[in-house]
């Protein structure tokens, strides 16, 4: 018996540690409050619609990507994170979801994960979703993507 409580204890080590590591970076729930944030940091917001507790692609996502240093360093710096979550069996404020489908019918989401880059006034700069490759990758992508939203202006 006593063999087993090492083990334990690591296990709840480790896993208080990655879900710390997973808490770091800050997805807001507020729209209007990450329109604000972004103006005052000059940066996009990063709008991922999720199906955060049934969608196997969020989930993968979330795991590939945004839980992985190299995109957590990149978004502390260039991005605001707003998650518009669609969840089946977890409970949300009725505010939130009311917002997170009205953000849904005006940007047209069609299935999720849908992420969208937009400006502090809501203007859609880009739009892309799952991307295999990890999160080096997917912050290249999402450089790339903003580098080209400004061109276009």
């Amino acid at each position: 018996m006593k063999k087993c409580v090492f083990p334990i204890a690591l296990f709840v080590v480790l896993f208080v540690s990655l879900t710390a590591v997973a808490n770091d970076l800050e997805w807001l729930n507020d729209f209007e409050k990450a329109k604000e944030l972004s103006k005052e940091k000059g940066v996009p917001i990063l709008v991922n619609f999720t199906g955060s507790d049934w969608c196997s692609w969020c989930m993968r996502l979330m795991g590939e990507v945004f839980l992985k240093s190299e995109f957590q360093d990149y978004a502390k710096k260039e991005l605001v994170l707003f998650k518009a979550d669609f969840p089946r069996s977890k409970v949300i404020p009725e505010q939130v979801v009311r917002q997170n489908r009205k953000l849904a019918e005006r940007y047209r989401i069609q299935g999720v994960p849908t992420i969208l880059l937009v400006d502090a006034t809501g203007k859609e700069l880009a739009r892309t979703g799952y991307r295999r490759g990890g999160a080096k990758a997917y912050v290249e992508h999402l450089a790339d993507l903003i580098k080209q939203s400004h061109h276009a202006e």
